[in-house]
């Protein structure tokens, strides 16, 4: 459960009620009548309005940007282990395999031509 007062986010519109989705806003109350759908009432100071709202429809402003960090940092793996010809990586990435070799293994090129890394990973793909 949020606390009252946390920066929020809007992520989806379960009850289509034309929800701002992506803006913030701020809890500011919780409902707690068992008889609706709704758990918390936000604050949109965007669009200066009150929307009463499910749990499933907003996110911490926090745990939002955790995400995209995560997302970002996985990309750019990716786009370095591919630009390298590093397969280990690439599958490190890819699979998060636990038991794949240490980072200073991962890191180091391998002399692989690109056409040969490409057919590879396509071998492998599940496209």
């Amino acid at each position: 459960m949020l606390n009252i007062g946390e920066k929020i986010v809007i992520v989806a519109d379960a009850f289509e009620q034309n929800l701002p989705i992506g803006d913030y806003g701020y809890l500011i109350a919780y409902d707690r009548n068992p008889d609706n759908g709704f758990d918390y009432i936000i604050r949109m100071p965007k669009v200066n309005r009150n929307f009463f709202v499910p749990c499933g429809d907003v996110e911490l402003e926090e745990r939002i940007m955790e995400q995209e960090a995560e997302r970002t940092t996985q990309e750019a793996l990716i786009d370095y282990a591919l630009a390298t010809y590093n397969e280990k990586l690439f599958h490190h990435v890819m699979n998060g395999d636990p038991d794949s070799v240490e980072e200073s293994e991962m890191i180091s090129t391998e002399a692989l031509t690109q056409a040969e890394f490409i057919k590879q990973v396509n071998l492998r793909a599940w496209i």
